[in-house]
């Protein structure tokens, strides 16, 4: 008798001759149906025909009772083993298939923008799985951080020009991510040329991306509310930005009206760059950096009895998964410790974390210790996350990993 969960090596897509994977008979297929894109190792029958695809090979996905789910690409080096492509399994991925995705992502961020300087891809959420295109006006900068994409990268790069007109597209392969899904580091210009930062317009300030340098994409588009809304809280302030990169919080403050930008970042060359933003929006007689270790600078600053009425801290991601959440959250805590002090009587404190591992509640409670061991009290104004061009896709909690805290701490 034939094992439910055995397929003999001519089974195949019904018109496509591509491979057929299937679940195990306990795995749920259910999230699966109902828009969960992922399939971990531990969940598809790994046997030696699967285990032989190569990285980002195209697959038609199969429950455990042999009906198929969709069009997925399979990575056996990965724990996520399957993201799924298209519901329907006999979809081609060719450049007209990534030509109606990009359409329709494009389609949200102009309605969004009056400038095309955005997220134009944000993986899952966009229905491109592992792919981020951030765009900066005629550049357009893609991470493929999933093998499938790397594979199909010509096709997409061809639908990205056709869609958006963009003249230069810029790959950028860093990033755990990729070593998660075994690929290799590299960032190459795909096509144009582009020889120096670009100037990007975004509240009111003049940021500068190294697109080809810089770290990720070379800008973060996804605190753009959030720089916003502290904006909203700087007129006449004297701003400390901390993990400022190429001057986030810091340059937006400035244009709302503070009357000074300490801006504190490890990275030399991201200071630079925030110096250059600071003079192209006319504020660099009211700028200035501080350049090393968060942690000491913000010690450094406690120990000569410095304050600001904004502080706002952004670090990288401290528990970028489950396992180093604790150390994470302890970390997030430490930050909300030393910064607390800093802030004058009355001011107002902002912690950030991009950590999908560490939920809301997590960080708000690790931020709420750390005032309180800081020695302050305070009210938690507002709670952000990220931009309209970083949507969530409901069904992966990942998706939505920005959280803002915004408080003002008593005297």
């Amino acid at each position: 008798m034939t094992s439910p969960i055995s397929h003999s090596p001519d089974e195949a897509a019904p018109l496509r001759g591509l491979p057929v994977v299937r679940l195990k008979p306990k795995a749920e297929a259910r999230a699966i149906r109902h828009g969960f894109p992922w399939v971990y190792a531990d969940e598809l029958v790994t046997d030696r025909r699967t285990q032989n695809l190569a990285p980002g090979a195209l697959a038609v996905l199969e429950d455990g009772e042999r009906r198929p789910l969709g069009l997925v690409t399979v990575n056996t080096k990965s724990k996520i083993i399957c993201r799924m492509l298209d519901r329907d399994p006999d979809a081609m991925i060719d450049q007209a298939w990534f030509a109606a995705r990009l359409t329709r992502a494009l389609a949200l961020r102009s309605r969004l923008f009056d400038a095309p300087f955005y997220r134009l891809v944000h993986a899952e959420a966009d229905l491109l799985p592992g792919v981020v295109i951030d765009r900066f006006g005629d550049v357009a900068v893609i991470q493929p951080n999933a093998a499938w994409a790397e594979a199909h990268l010509a096709d997409l790069t061809a639908a990205l020009i056709a869609v958006t007109g963009v003249s230069t597209v810029v790959k950028n392969a860093t990033g755990r991510a990729r070593g998660l899904e075994g690929l290799n580091e590299e960032t190459l210009v795909l096509a144009g040329a582009v020889s120096a930062p670009i100037p990007v317009p975004m509240n009111g300030a003049t940021y500068l991306a190294d697109v080809t340098g810089g770290q990720k994409t070379g800008l973060f588009f996804d605190q753009r509310p959030n720089h916003a809304f502290a904006a909203r809280l700087a007129k006449g302030a004297r701003v400390l930005d901390v993990f400022a990169h190429v001057g986030g919080f810091g340059l937006a403050a400035l244009a709302a009206g503070a009357t000074s930008t300490l801006a504190v970042d490890a990275s030399a060359a991201a200071l630079a760059l925030a110096g250059q933003g600071a003079e192209l929006s006319g504020h660099a007689e009211r700028f200035s950096t501080r350049q090393g270790d968060a942690f000491d600078v913000l010690e450094a600053l406690g120990a000569e009895g410095q304050q600001f009425d904004l502080v706002i801290c952004d670090p990288p991601a401290f528990a970028p998964a489950k396992p180093a959440l604790e150390a994470g959250l302890r970390a997030y805590e430490r930050i909300a410790r030393l910064s607390a002090p800093l802030v004058a009587p009355g001011g107002y404190l902002v912690l950030c974390s991009c950590s999908h591992a560490a939920d809301l509640a997590s960080f708000r409670n690790a931020s709420a210790r750390g005032i309180g061991r800081g020695g302050r009290r305070g009210q938690l104004l507002h709670t952000g996350f990220a931009g309209p061009d970083h949507p969530m896709l409901p069904q992966l909690a990942e998706s939505g990993y920005l959280k803002a805290l915004f408080f003002r701490l008593d005297g």
